[in-house]
């Protein structure tokens, strides 16, 4: 029997026993395994709970977390950008002790290509020097200055580009040591066009481009389910809450300027390539 518990979230939230898994639904949403405290010892989303919780029952790499489990609860969602953003939450309100993944990152870099009188010239910015979502041209988000400047010796390295134009290294007037090693085509001593390297070096980052906010304001990113409806409000790729028609909750805007990875990498292709109904917040 699933037991109902008197607490309700953005949808109904329910208990069962390790005992009773064939009885979990079948949709999307998030779950939760907790031990001998109310405490979760591990937070999870899928587009199938059930069969998501079977894998892990089966999974012989688990053994030693679900030997600790007691007790499953599940939140079902709307959809998966949902299910997404609600683990995202509560795995950094629980920090659970067998979820690696998704822990809030309080400090984040980026790279920024800066345009010189000689060429553009990549910088590495900090989010307390830039503001994420706002600001255009930045590339990629990193835990730490070292991990942005081993994407950009990752970069030079796969795209013959110069170290010592990058800022990773000084240079001679020999030249750069990827020249020595035939890594670097030239353009530190002249030997190739300067233009020609900083276009290559544009291409190899688009890929990891940030995308600005494209919206004035806040938009409600909507997910249907038959009659059930759930609106992810959004501002600046960070989310504010979830309305939910079965619950009829009352979603208040705040004002923020945090920027969150997580749900970045959570909305950016839905919004970005309109993959999901969106409204624009009218305030």
């Amino acid at each position: 029997m699933l037991n109902k518990t008197q607490k309700k979230t953005s949808s109904e939230k329910y208990k069962i026993t390790i005992n009773n898994v064939k009885n979990l639904p079948q949709t999307t949403g998030v779950y939760v395994f907790r031990g001998r405290s109310d405490f979760p010892l591990y937070i999870g989303k899928s587009v199938n709970i059930r069969s998501r919780v079977m894998s892990h029952l089966r999974n012989p790499n688990e053994k030693k977390m679900i030997s600790q489990v007691l007790q499953i609860d599940f939140i079902e969602t709307a959809g998966e950008i949902g299910a997404l953003l609600l683990e995202s939450q509560m795995i950094k309100e629980y920090s659970p002790l067998f979820n690696m993944r998704l822990r809030r990152l309080r400090y984040l870099c980026t790279i920024s290509t800066k345009k010189t009188a000689n060429g553009i010239s990549p910088k590495i910015l900090d989010s307390k020097s830039v503001s994420f979502g706002f600001t255009p041209d930045l590339y990629g988000l990193f835990p730490s200055r070292h991990a942005a400047n081993a994407k950009l010796r990752k970069l030079a390295q796969d795209n013959k580009l110069c170290q010592a134009i990058l800022n990773l290294e000084s240079v001679s007037h020999r030249g750069c040591f990827g020249l020595q090693i035939k890594t670097c085509l030239g353009v530190c001593i002249g030997k190739e066009d300067r233009e020609t390297h900083d276009s290559r070096l544009l291409e190899a980052l688009e890929k990891f481009r940030v995308e600005v906010w494209p919206f004035h304001g806040p938009i409600d990113l909507v997910e249907q389910l038959g009659d059930w409806i759930q609106r992810h409000r959004v501002i600046n790729w960070c989310h504010l809450g979830t309305w939910c028609s079965k619950t009829k909750n009352t979603l208040k805007y705040k004002p923020t300027k945090d920027f969150d990875l997580d749900s970045y990498k959570i909305l950016v292709k839905p919004i970005m390539l309109k993959k999901k109904k969106i409204e624009i917040v009218d305030l």
